[in-house]
Formats: structure tokens, sequence, C-alpha cells
């Protein structure tokens, strides 16, 4: 059977923490349903919030960081 994939966006450092709540909230929904949780990667802000949620509800994660050299 084939997993959803949530990708989930919002800011990173300039992230308030009304909206990293509702991250870590999301993240945790997402991981729930047995979805696949997807974001930047960055250990910061929403990115942060939503894969300690999905990862606290025993998700799986994916972050995708970009390449220093382009």
């Amino acid at each position: 059977m084939k997993k959803l994939i949530v990708g989930v966006m919002g800011g990173g450092e300039g992230a308030s923490p009304e909206v990293c709540e509702m991250a870590y909230k999301l993240g945790g929904l997402i991981a729930k349903e047995g979805w696949v949780l997807l974001n930047g990667g960055w250990g910061v802000g929403v990115m942060e919030a939503s894969a300690r949620g999905a990862k606290e509800q025993n998700g799986l994660t994916v972050g995708i960081l970009p390449d220093r050299h382009t």
C-alpha cells in the first residue's frame, strides 16, 4: 500500500510561536494518519516543529535540504 506524502512548508527563524505550535500539531496529526511528513529539513521554525510533532507520534519524516554549492 502506498503512503500519502504531505508537504508542510513555512517560516524558519521568523516563524511565530503560534505558527510553530500549529505546525507541531499538524505534524502529529499527519503521523497519526500513517502519512509521511515532507518538509525543508532545517532544525528551526515550522520545519523543526512539524517534524518533532510527527516523530513524537512515531511518524516518518523526510527533510529536503538545499545543496550549498548551487
